[in-house]
């Protein structure tokens, strides 16, 4: 069997989307069990039709946008229907890996299997998690400035768990900006002096069983490097605004299922947009596949200020809306799109034959 369909395999295992889906719906139950509070799932009657609506179209929106930025950074190699396949497959990785990994070797491979060469199949993945990145990078403290301190909640919380609190966030926060300015240097500046720095730093004693990948590591790095050098303006213009696009599409979605069930305000949306920032760079660093569970947690502080008694009702369809589908359309997709790539290539090596 071919190595990338086992890692495919071993990656979407049934076990792996099982753990999320216990994890999120295991958490979800204990924060209305805890407190009496099942019979609030009554109140989603009372929401806003149209928000709940608008919610769904914003939905849409974002993945298509999403589609749009794969196929503009592949420079239309891929068409809407493969990017439709990568996408929903790439979600689906992210929604079975923690948010700290994220689904970017399976993508890699994806891209991969449908005829990208690899180093420019790492060289777009790589590409999406700095422009990614960079969005947090810049929005982050723009939302501290805007908010004047009210974008970190204190609602239901001790002082010193919104203390803990800023701590996450400013060590999510400095990790990835740590992190994606390396990948800035490694992939536009200076590739091969990086693979040179990995190799040195892994010649040191206890560090030595990491050389070879840190060899193979830095030579994808090289390779995708040689990938991304002479993109025009358009081709930059179209990935940044593309990414900021799809990125303030997938924060606007909280705000409309909030606002189908409470009135919000322009200040109160601007406040719930910047909190939701700062909740997914605090999510980063979530352990647990998609955040299951931790997600379901930790989402009334942030916003139960805003929803009161509709708290728990907001969490369960934000999960629902947002993360649950793509398990259920990942498992639809995988089995079509292996027997596409794989039996594509199998033709091919008996034409080759």
């Amino acid at each position: 069997m071919d190595q990338n369909k086992k890692t495919i395999l071993k990656s979407f295992s049934p076990v792996k989307v099982l753990i999320p889906v216990l994890l999120g719906l295991g958490a979800t139950a204990w924060l209305f069990i805890k407190d009496d509070r099942v019979s609030e799932l009554k109140g989603i009657a009372q929401a806003n039709v149209w928000w709940l609506v608008a919610a769904l179209v914003v939905l849409v929106v974002r993945d298509a946008g999403y589609m749009y930025r794969i196929r503009s950074l592949t420079d239309k190699f891929l068409t809407w229907r493969n990017s439709v396949d990568v996408i929903m497959l790439w979600e689906f990785a992210s929604a079975i890996t923690p948010s700290v990994v994220g689904g970017t070797t399976i993508a890699t491979i994806i891209l991969n299997k449908e005829g990208i060469p690899l180093g420019k199949s790492l060289a777009y993945v790589m590409l999406t998690a700095v422009l990614d990145n960079m969005f947090f990078i810049v929005a982050a403290p723009i939302a501290l400035l805007l908010t004047q301190g009210q974008v970190f909640p204190t609602f239901n919380l001790e002082p010193a768990d919104v203390a803990k609190l800023q701590s996450a966030f400013y060590i999510s926060y400095g990790l990835i900006t740590l992190y994606t300015f390396v990948m800035i240097y490694a992939l536009f500046i200076k590739p091969r002096a990086f693979k040179w720095v990995l190799l040195k730093v892994t010649g040191v004693g206890f560090l030595r069983k990491w050389r070879v990948n840190a060899f193979q590591h830095g030579n994808e790095i090289v390779w995708a490097s040689g990938q991304l050098k002479g993109k025009g303006f358009n081709y930059w213009a179209r990935a940044i605004i593309s990414t900021v696009f799809v990125w303030s599409a997938r924060y606007f979605l909280l705000n409309c299922l909030i606002a189908a069930f409470v009135d919000v305000s322009l200040s109160e949306h601007m406040l719930i947009l910047s909190r939701n920032l700062i909740f997914w760079i605090v999510m980063l660093i979530a352990i647990t596949p998609g955040g299951a569970g931790i997600v379901e947690m930790a989402f009334p502080s942030f916003f139960g200020l805003f929803l009161g008694s509709f708290s728990g009702i907001v969490v369960v369809l934000y999960r629902l809306i947002t993360y649950y589908p793509y398990l259920v359309l990942g498992s639809i997709f995988l089995p079509k799109w292996i027997a596409k790539v794989f039996g594509r290539q199998a033709q091919e090596s008996e034409v080759n034959v």
